[in-house]
């Protein structure tokens, strides 16, 4: 009877479910991206906040209104027509619509606006000068060097002409050769003028001291009317015709 045969004997090992070890290399490099993560979101954060604050609460708010330029207006009146709301965030602020506002004062000529950081508006205006005054029922109606009657006084206004008017603003042909006649006159002429009058854009008259009268015309070619004028005022006369300047007379 043979001997049996003895089969080598086979193992099963279980199944191991091992990972490999992370090597410090690996750790290091995540930790930096975590890293990176963190300071980006907090950046966001930092800068989402700051928007929120610049644009939408008084942090950069308007405390000051700074007014330059106001003459006879006094700065209060300037605020006033500006109506800036104290606190009102800085970059939000409607400029234009604050132009807008104070330009409508009669008496300002132009306004500029501009924000100073933090929290500060800077108005600089510049205000309207007579060039002359007409007499009016109610008043004495300043006009500017635009030809606008922007104020009224109860007297004449110091160190200007009064202009002969019947209605004065800036769409009437007479306001307009009137101003164009007063606005070129040369400095040497200035002090002897006492009026200036006009029915339409070309009768334009001229008054002087001692009831000189000027026939001037138009407002067309000033400049030289005003020169032939001052050879012309040496001779003695009650009347100097300088419509046409090539043609003048004294009488």
């Amino acid at each position: 009877m043979s001997a049996p045969v003895r089969g080598r004997s086979t193992r099963v090992r279980p199944a191991t479910n091992r990972r490999p070890k992370k090597s410090a290399e690996y750790r290091a490099r995540r930790r930096v991206i975590l890293r990176r993560r963190l300071v980006a979101l907090l950046t966001l954060l930092s800068v989402v906040g700051l928007s929120y604050g610049v644009f939408f609460t008084p942090l950069l708010g308007v405390r000051n209104v700074d007014v330059h330029g106001a003459v006879v207006l006094t700065d209060d009146e300037v605020r006033r027509a500006a109506a800036i709301e104290p606190g009102s965030p800085l970059v939000r602020l409607d400029l234009a619509g604050i132009r807008e506002r104070v330009a409508a004062v009669p008496r300002i000529a132009s306004i500029e606006v501009e924000r100073q950081l933090p929290g500060t508006v800077r108005l600089l205006i510049t205000e309207r000068v007579p060039v002359g005054s007409v007499k009016l029922p109610d008043g004495f109606h300043l006009v500017d060097s635009t030809g606008k009657d922007y104020a009224v006084l109860p007297t004449p206004a110091p160190g200007v002409p009064e202009l002969l008017l019947t209605t004065p603003s800036s769409a009437d042909p007479a306001t307009r050769a009137v101003v164009g006649v007063v606005n070129e006159l040369p400095e040497k002429l200035r002090p002897d003028v006492v009026s200036v009058a006009a029915t339409s854009g070309a009768d334009v008259k001229v008054t002087l001291s001692g009831n000189r009268t000027v026939k001037w015309g138009s407002a067309d070619d000033t400049p030289r009317k005003a020169s032939v004028l001052l050879v012309l005022l040496s001779r003695p006369g009650t009347t100097y015709d300088v419509s046409a300047p090539d043609l003048a007379t004294v009488s």
